[in-house]
């Protein structure tokens, strides 16, 4: 029955079903979800109605997707309801009001876009609301609009009159909270556009029969109903129904299903449902071979591809390492601030109010707990962070590695094992034939070769028999427009191990002959599923005879058991295929495999079908005829490794990173390329499941240490093939992740997908490359996704790093992910001391101890986002300060950004020097010119006021914002010292200072220059001294704290020094 054009199959966005859900419900009990995905599978003994297993790895599977269930099954429902693969030709030119020569009126064409939309597929709408709600509330910004409100407040009705410096202070924290946003936004935009490869899949134009005449058009203006012509190198532009082929047309499917061989269009088969219907061409996909006509009967975001593009426009990105970190510590931040805040108003309230009433009223002590909330607070360090990403992320992008999420630059840096896909990634992907061989006899293919042209007799049978084999059992073909060219430069169309078979058959003997005598007449291409290909050729007229040949060409292990006689190349005749003979050709088999090679099995019958040719009946029979074969011979193939690949394996190694194989090869032929790129190095046979199981017995009840540590680890090789993988449990996968050397073979992409996270389960930060979209699950459920630019346009929209040149760029990807943290970490301890120790303890002075003030709010803001954040910046731009590959991949658990040590460096070190100086050089001014001691600033509380030392109120004010202008000048020069000396946690600036050409750094005297302009303008400014009550700076202020400067310098090198001498010792054990 078809689907009702008014009630479902046509509808847009949220599609009403129709009454066929409910035949669907008795089957939806016996579903079980696979992994939280959309897929399901049939956990009951009928797998009818299960969808495909190429369609279960579709990139909407992936372990972050938040979709309700109600969301899965409305679309598993829909696909599972459709009939148009089902409906016959002229029921659906009836349905579309059509006819297959004529094809849609154009005014039936306007109204279906109009009722359908345009065949585009819209990208998620951004939520710019939340987003800008975020970034102007988000981290920081929540506490400092608590600041805001309240300086507002103060200025009025609270003063009286208003308080202009309130106002200002006001304004001032909203320019820093929108500038603070606008990084975010800045950062968000700039690595926000993530490349939505779905779109560019779609082809440009396509050749369109409307109103009878035949014409191109743009893809975005066809219709349900067209009637589109289809020709190889096509992408297919919408969802179609086959009605017309040439017989022989194919389409590439592995954008949606990853399966690289393709899929025969066939009008005959009608397929168990829409998505797995060989007369359903999907968009997106590309024609292969051949061509075809079809009715468009779903465009747009109803398509399959359009579906795919919904369901993941919406999954929940998981926060990267490093946005843990930063929360982390603002969160750290906040609560610290909080209790400081909270103390200062407990204070105010239980002492200072009915003690000293006149000293500090509600808006003094209010300016004090937000002087508190602006002192602590590094206002500076979310710009500095993002700064610091985007600068690396430029330094990437440097080295062919583009990161699609700054903040997924530092996890590269964390990780401890990558998995990685074979072809394509550690190998070139450039098949050639090695081996040819039979039974009783094995070459190399130049031997073959050689033996092949020696006998232009025709007297070995065996030699021409597999060549013509070969010939005829082979999808590829060369390009016409490349037919001129040497053998060897010529295009193909194909998969890679055919055309690495048809250069070998084309090199040695004349193929256009042997297809020109035996003409095919059908064909079952490659899948994966079957693992073999079929052809059926007959000899001259290509009419049914007894003279038809049945060739049969795949995995040996899946035809073997169907042989019962091989080729015999020393007697030349056909010999029975008994154990003897097995034996001799599965050691062929393994032997070639040890070496890297692929395996295929040639056989052959003579075959003489019932069915009519193109009847439904006839490829269920011919495809049930594959009993009784003929071993023909063996073909090895080779796709060599990359010439990168055994150096980025080995230096993933020495950075701590354990590289795993995950590939779909056999195990042998894996583990044979895995000891060529040093990913297996151990001499002796590679552990399987049986060795597995037995340590699995031998483990101690409890919790296993953290396989992070090598000491923990298994020194030797696994390989564990997909058949190995179904039967482990738990308990398996805490033996198998502790292995140094992994080789995962003959794995589905739910299988990789569950390799993924038994490691993240284990303690591991696990990096995956892929290349299709059935890797989309492995790649999202990652800490780190890594696509390949020669991958498929899903794959790279999924991952989170794109590699745009050669493998081995990986390598540098993690040495700068290991750079940011280390010099994020270095910006944290520079802007620590003065952005926020040297400005806490002014508040805490002036609230406990009674003294003036010695430090504005609006100076610790100057500080914080102006004076500290140019020389920061140049932290930046500072080298590895030691080969970082040297190190263990840091603990995300353990090894925090902020640690304690940066604590005690930033705080208790520096800081307290930083505080100690700056409050002396404010003290000797008030001395000096003032002539009051430091014993009558202490407890002064509101006798610091008319009359104090002879003097007025307002020269008391004036004195006070001087000598508060000199403790910032003080502070801001003291940070050159720190600058100088945080650029290296452990090396003097004798070894690595900012000069010479290995460790050169000009932006350093950049940024100290930037700072002290910036000095200058606040203290110097009238109008800024008239509107925030800051003073001109003596000179003799502005001199003193260089040498003091150096003194900072001078203390961090003797810490150095100790670290350096006694690397056990206390100071050692407590610096960062």
């Amino acid at each position: 029955m078809g689907v009702d054009l008014d009630n479902a199959s046509l509808e847009l966005g949220d599609e009403k079903l129709p009454p066929q859900k409910a035949r669907f419900e008795d089957v939806r009990q016996g579903l079980r979800p696979v992994s939280q995905g959309l897929a399901y599978h049939d956990a009951s003994a009928n797998q009818n109605h299960s969808i495909p297993i190429g369609f279960r790895t579709l990139s909407i599977q992936v372990t972050e997707s938040q979709h309700p269930a109600k969301g899965k099954d409305d679309v598993i429902n829909f696909f599972e309801s459709l009939t148009y693969h089902t409906d016959s030709v002229e029921k659906l030119c009836k349905l579309f009001g059509i006819t297959p020569d004529r094809g849609l009126d154009k005014v039936v064409a306007a109204r279906n876009i109009q009722r359908d939309g345009r065949n585009t597929i819209a990208q998620a709408k951004p939520k710019y609301i939340w987003k800008f709600l975020g970034y102007l509330f988000g981290g920081f910004c929540s506490i400092l609009w608590v600041g805001v409100i309240i300086f507002f407040i103060c200025w009025k009705p609270l003063s009286n009159p208003p308080s202009p410096v309130n106002l200002a202070l006001a304004i001032v924290v909203i320019l820093v909270i929108l500038s603070q946003a606008g990084f975010s936004g800045f950062q968000d935009w700039s690595t926000g556009r993530i490349m939505n490869s779905i779109l560019d899949l779609l082809p440009a134009d396509c050749l369109v029969i409307r109103e009878g005449q035949t014409s191109r058009m743009p893809v975005a203006e066809l219709a349900a109903g067209d009637v589109v012509m289809l020709s190889v190198g096509n992408k297919v532009p919408a969802d179609i129904r086959l009605i017309e082929t040439s017989g022989d047309v194919r389409f590439d499917r592995a954008v949606l299903t990853g399966e690289s061989e393709e899929i025969e269009g066939n009008i005959e088969d009608l397929g168990e449902t829409f998505l797995e219907a060989p007369n359903i061409a999907l968009m997106g996909t590309h024609v292969t071979n051949g061509h075809a006509k079809g009715i468009v009967v779903l465009t747009g975001g109803r398509t399959v591809m359009g579906r795919i593009s919904k369901l993941t426009s919406n999954t929940k990105i998981k926060p990267t390492l490093i946005q843990q970190e930063i929360t982390r510590f603002i969160r750290l931040i906040i609560c610290l601030t909080v209790v400081l805040a909270a103390s200062i108003l407990i204070v105010w309230a239980a002492w200072l109010r009915r003690d000293h009433p006149t000293y500090m009223g509600v808006v003094s002590m209010l300016n004090n707990v937000m002087g508190c909330v602006v002192a602590f607070i590094p206002e500076g360090m979310p710009i500095a962070v993002t700064l610091t990403l985007s600068l690396v992320a430029r330094r990437m992008k440097s080295i062919a590695v583009l990161p699609k999420s700054l903040a997924t630059v530092e996890t590269l840096g964390c990780v401890t094992v990558i998995c990685s896909d074979k072809t394509g990634t550690l190998t070139q992907n450039k098949m050639s034939v090695m081996s040819a061989g039979f039974v009783d006899e094995a070459y190399t293919a130049q031997e073959f070769q050689d033996i092949f042209i020696r006998d232009a007799s025709g007297e070995r049978a065996a030699i021409r028999q597999l060549h013509q084999a070969a010939v005829l059992c082979n999808g590829a073909t060369f390009d016409g427009a490349t037919a001129d060219l040497p053998l060897a430069d010529r295009e193909i169309n194909g998969d890679a191990t055919d055309g690495a078979v048809l250069r070998f058959v084309e090199s040695i003997g004349n193929a256009a002959a042997i297809r020109e005598s035996k003409s095919q007449v059908f064909q079952i291409p490659f899948n994966s599923r079957n693992k073999w290909m079929l052809t059926l050729n007959a000899d001259g007229s290509g009419e049914k005879s007894e003279g038809n040949l049945l060739f049969v060409k795949g995995a040996p292990d899946i035809l073997l058991p169907k042989c019962t006689s091989y080729y015999s190349a020393v007697s030349n005749d056909i010999q029975p295929f008994d154990a003897e003979a097995k034996a001799k050709l599965i050691a062929t088999q393994e032997a070639w495999s040890r070496n890297g090679q692929r395996v295929i099995l040639l056989c052959m019958r003579h075959y003489t079908p019932y069915a009519t040719l193109g009847s439904n009946d006839f490829s269920p029979e011919v495809a049930g005829a594959i009993e009784s074969l003929t071993v023909v011979g063996l073909l090895g193939l080779m796709d060599p490794p990359r010439p990168e690949s055994a150096n980025t394996v080995s230096e993933c190694r020495r950075a701590g990173v354990r590289f795993f194989m995950v590939t779909g090869d056999f195990g042998l032929t894996a583990a044979a390329i895995g000891r060529q790129i040093g990913i297996i190095t151990t001499h002796a046979e590679p552990d399987s499941l049986a060795e597995v199981t037995k340590q699995m017995n031998e483990l101690p009840d409890g919790p296993l240490p953290s396989c992070r540590q090598i000491e923990n680890r298994i020194p030797r090789s696994l390989v564990l093939e997909g058949k190995d993988l179904i039967q482990l449990t738990e308990r398996h996968w805490d033996v198998v992740t502790r292995y140094e050397e992994i080789v995962f073979a003959r794995t589905t992409p739910e299988q990789k997908l569950s390799i993924v996270n038994a490691l993240r389960d284990r303690d591991n930060v696990v990096a995956v490359t892929g290349d299709g979209v059935n890797d989309a699950p492995a790649l999202k459920a990652a800490d780190v996704g890594v696509a390949v630019v020669s991958g498929s346009d899903v794959a790279i929209e999924a991952a989170d790093l794109v590699l745009m040149g050669s493998f081995d760029s990986i390598i540098g990807g993690i040495r700068l992910g290991r750079l940011v943290f280390q010099n994020l970490q270095k910006v944290i301890a520079y802007l620590l001391p003065a952005g926020s120790w040297s400005e806490i303890w002014p508040v805490l002075l002036n609230v406990y101890f009674g003294v003036p003030l010695p430090l504005s709010s609006f100076l610790m803001i100057i500080i914080c986002c102006f004076t500290d954040l140019a020389p920061c910046l140049s932290l930046i731009m500072e080298k590895e300060e030691f080969d970082l590959l040297t190190l263990a991949p840091r603990n995300h658990k353990k090894d925090h950004l902020i640690n304690l040590k940066i604590y005690t460096q930033a705080y208790f070190f520096i800081g307290v020097l930083e505080t100690f100086t700056a409050h002396a050089m404010f003290f000797l001014y008030m001395y000096k010119y003032a002539g009051i001691p430091v014993h009558a600033l202490f407890f002064a509380f509101e006798k610091y006021s008319e009359g104090f030392y002879g003097y007025t109120v307002e020269e008391l004010t004036n004195f006070n914002a001087v000598g508060q202008s000199v403790y910032f000048v003080t502070v801001v020069i003291l940070q050159w010292g720190n600058l100088l000396s945080v650029r290296n946690k452990r090396l003097s600036i004798l070894q690595a200072d900012p000069i010479r050409a290995k460790r050169r750094n000009p932006w350093i005297v950049v940024g100290a220059l930037i700072a002290f302009a910036i000095a200058i303008f606040v203290t110097e400014v009238p109008g800024i001294q008239r509107l925030f009550g800051t003073g001109s700076v003596p000179i003799e202020f502005w001199l003193i704290p260089l040498p003091l400067a150096l003194g900072i310098l001078f203390m961090d090198e003797i810490r150095k020094l100790l670290v350096r001498s006694f690397p056990k010792g206390p100071i050692a054990k407590i610096s960062w």
